[in-house]
């Protein structure tokens, strides 16, 4: 990898590369080596991004934001991370290019029901008390350029045209007020942006069973309440969920 170029912020240590096989990978093992909280590793290309469910995640390189941000301060609920860098994204991108994004669970960014971006977080280290040492979050942000079936901010009408650097110091900036809330103002603030919430869902479980229901909610733990046609509720924790139309 090449030496990354660094840039201090109050609360982040950004380092930036031309190209990485994954900055998630790259980033945990930085941790390992002991890098500090609040390490930030930005690529303008990956190799071997990946996102959810190990599927593949690759842009042409300098289109789109592909950066890991590095946490010691692990919270009791990990998943708290994965949405509070969703929701920082999800401002960031309405406050610099006007573009109003969707939040769908658990953390994947729409507009007009298409990917705008992902989220993958990792943890290592040594467990104590249930939690890892550390966690890394990864975000995969469309800014320039999507692949079929997505969107990105270009293809979205943005008002402002903005670069993934750019981007990426507004999104860190919303990331330090969500960070200074409470836990209960978090997963307040999660479930009001949460579109997924009041929806009709298809939820495509991982052992590849389907259950399909209304979103009712969301459980401090992260997990998905869904309410099937026969009165039966789930909890999901891990899953694909689509959004349905009303018929």
């Amino acid at each position: 990898m090449d030496t990354p170029a660094a840039s201090q912020s109050t609360n982040w240590l950004i380092q930036r590369v031309p190209q990485t096989g994954s900055t998630n990978v790259d980033l945990l093992g930085q941790a390992q080596l002991g890098a500090a909280h609040g390490t930030v590793l930005q690529a303008d290309f990956q190799t071997a991004g990946r996102g959810r469910l190990d599927r593949d995640w690759q842009a042409p390189s300098g289109t789109n934001l592909l950066v890991s941000l590095l946490f010691r301060e692990v919270p009791h609920h990990i998943h708290v991370l994965t949405q509070m860098v969703a929701l920082a994204a999800s401002r960031a991108v309405f406050n610099a290019t006007g573009v109003q994004s969707q939040l769908k669970w658990p953390n994947d960014l729409l507009v007009g029901g298409k990917k705008l971006a992902g989220i993958l977080a990792q943890a290592g280290g040594q467990v104590s008390n249930g939690l890892p040492d550390y966690v890394v979050v990864g975000i995969g942000l469309n800014v320039g350029w999507a692949p079929q079936d997505a969107t990105s901010l270009r293809q979205c009408m943005w008002k402002r045209e903005i670069t993934p650097h750019d981007l990426l110091l507004e999104m860190l900036t919303e990331l330090d007020g969500l960070l200074a809330l409470t836990s209960q103002q978090q997963h307040h603030k999660y479930k009001q942006a949460l579109e997924t919430i009041g929806q009709r869902v298809r939820v495509e479980m991982p052992d590849g069973s389907l259950v399909i229901g209304e979103a009712v909610d969301v459980e401090a733990d992260g997990r998905l309440v869904v309410l099937e046609d026969n009165s039966v509720f789930h909890l999901i924790d891990t899953a694909d969920v689509v959004h349905l139309r009303s018929a």
